[in-house]
């Protein structure tokens, strides 16, 4: 990409964040019902908690976990499969557009994790569309859900990465949060998604009925769940909390029981919204601390349970913040959701 296309596509991203009402085109077909692939022959349940060795280290070649054979066709999407949006030839080396405070120790720990798991028998990857629905929409070959286990019955996340709606952004923005969350006993699930504002949405309202359809031998509980997103994928798991999946050609399922959503400019809302938590930088330059406020403020004023939190001195895309005064604030957001579940 030549920089004179770079920038115009950085100027037509920032109009988006700022200018967007926040209104998304829901017409459209519902997708087929329901049939995607769920192989879980041979399938193991490593405790979620316990430290996961591999292969990878900072100085493994991208390129390798990508071809890794325990990974095989999924390999990858670990990575953006858009060019022109990341750099690096190492895991220490990765680099993501408008992301920041990439910890390279968090990279190798998620790929040795899914390699431990899936060298165990374990499947880490689902595919969300069928096979005719791929051949129908090539497109559709490049989504799915990477799966961090937790506790068997455990309550389930789904985790969206942001990237401007031109790519996933998921080892800074979604794979960490996943992770983190399953080490807690909760079975996480980090969306690959097709870039675009309503292909997103219809590929989180696909994978939310999956997991629902599936859920007896995921062995999670859907009561109550919960859509995490940084950036773009906060968009898409407000939007899904606020309109539910049937607005995005999914099934007639329950909005989820919280939304957790980092550094958007997103300020629809409606009535029925779930509780939110959020999070943002004040050296924000994409989106503004002050926009998120002003939302979070608007959900209160209706009796939606809120937390907000923004962070001196840090810019857009910290992901789980480590280092930084953001550190923790992924436990302060399961606790918000822990404290929407029934008792």
């Amino acid at each position: 990409m030549n920089k004179s296309a770079a920038f115009a596509l950085m100027a037509c991203f920032l109009l988006c964040l700022t200018g967007c009402s926040g209104q998304t085109e829901t017409a459209g077909e519902a997708p087929p019902a329901q049939s995607g692939r769920l192989d879980t022959e041979g399938e193991g349940s490593a405790p979620a908690t316990e430290e996961m060795d591999g292969p990878f280290t900072v100085d493994t070649e991208i390129d390798e976990v990508i071809n890794a054979p325990a990974f095989g066709e999924y390999g990858r999407l670990l990575f953006p499969v858009e060019d022109g949006y990341w750099s690096g030839d190492t895991l220490g080396e990765l680099r993501l557009t408008w992301y920041n405070n990439i910890d390279p120790d968090e990279t190798v720990e998620i790929v040795n994790t899914l390699w431990q798991r899936a060298n165990a028998g374990e499947t880490v990857f689902y595919d969300i569309y069928t096979e005719e629905e791929k051949a129908a929409d090539p497109d559709k070959e490049d989504t799915g859900l990477f799966f961090f286990r937790g506790e068997p019955g455990a309550k389930f996340a789904v985790c969206n990465a942001g990237g401007g709606f031109a790519y996933v952004g998921a080892m800074q923005d979604s794979f960490p949060h996943a992770l983190e969350l399953s080490q807690k006993g909760y079975n996480a699930f980090a969306l690959i998604y097709r870039p675009g504002a309503q292909t997103a949405c219809k590929d989180l309202a696909r994978a939310i009925g999956f997991i629902f359809a599936h859920a007896e031998e995921l062995e999670v509980d859907t009561e109550c769940y919960s859509l995490w997103g940084g950036s773009a994928g906060a968009r898409m798991a407000a939007w899904l909390g606020s309109y539910g999946p049937a607005a995005f050609g999914g099934d007639d399922l329950p909005r989820p029981g919280t939304v957790v959503m980092q550094y958007t400019g997103h300020a629809d809302y409606t009535q029925e919204d779930p509780p939110t938590f959020a999070c943002v930088g004040e050296n924000d330059g994409i989106a503004s601390w002050r926009t998120m406020e002003r939302r979070v403020a608007a959900l209160s004023a209706l009796g939606i349970p809120t937390e907000f939190h923004h962070y001196p001195g840090l810019p857009h895309g910290f992901g789980l913040g480590t280092g930084t005064a953001a550190e923790g604030w992924l436990d302060q957001a399961v606790a918000f959701w822990e404290a929407q579940m029934p008792h």
